[in-house]
């Protein structure tokens, strides 16, 4: 009995001081790539691309955080593709990049003017696959989040980490709003969905709502954010 091959490839870069999860992901019948929050080294990343054989199609970002956009410019200058998200809500944090490459020791980070914005129910395309954009405020105002539905991955920014959420004590940011993206976002992709979040290692929406003590079903359980349990949508 045979299976069908994956419909794409992952690998991840953490990058800056912060060790920022630079993921790069593929389609494995094109062999189209897409750079998912290139805070910088993006000769490394660019070189890394060329060496698996893979084309570098897209640069997609998630939110306008340094350690996740200050690379952007650079990759856009060197390979001339086209910089995707993230919502516009974040358009403060982008052209804040350069003063914050500065407190965090990197004078080479640039602000950019991404091709295209993001909203919430987009999708995005790479080679053969298809990706969907979910909106997910709280963290920022303008994150967002990209979804493989047909490999169950996503790329989840600084929305949720493995036993952690995203920090919500910068301006514009809102706890209340982050919770709830997660829960009415993310929560109902299904427990299945492999995620790889911005800092840390890779976890599953299941092993989140079971274990995360910020946003499991048995922290939740009681407020306005309990949900019931769902499989995979």
């Amino acid at each position: 009995m045979s299976t069908s091959p994956a419909p794409i490839g992952v690998f991840v870069s953490p990058v800056t001081p912060l060790q920022q999860n630079c993921t790069v992901v593929w389609c494995t019948k094109t062999l189209k790539a897409a750079v998912i929050d290139p805070g910088a080294s993006a000769d490394a990343i660019l070189a890394e691309i060329k060496r698996r054989g893979l084309t570098l199609d897209a640069i997609w970002i998630t939110h306008g955080h340094l350690d996740h956009a200050g690379g952007a410019q650079d990759m856009q200058d060197l390979s001339g593709v086209d910089i995707i998200g993230p919502q516009q809500a974040d358009k403060f944090w982008i052209d804040m990049i350069p003063e914050q490459g500065l407190k965090w020791g990197l004078p080479d980070a640039r602000s950019f003017t991404p091709t295209r914005w993001l909203e919430d129910g987009d999708t995005v395309t790479l080679g053969e696959t298809l990706w969907e954009v979910y909106h997910c405020p709280g963290h920022t105002p303008g994150h967002v989040i990209f979804f493989n539905r047909a490999a169950r991955f996503a790329q989840v920014g600084d929305v949720l980490f493995q036993g952690s959420v995203g920090r919500t004590d910068f301006p514009q940011s809102d706890h209340q709003a982050l919770l709830n993206a997660i829960v009415t976002k993310l929560w109902p992709l299904g427990d299945d969905v492999t995620f790889v979040p911005g800092h840390g290692p890779h976890s599953t929406f299941g092993h989140e709502r079971r274990s995360n003590p910020f946003v499991s079903d048995t922290a939740l359980k009681g407020t306005p954010l309990a949900r019931p349990a769902s499989g995979p949508a």
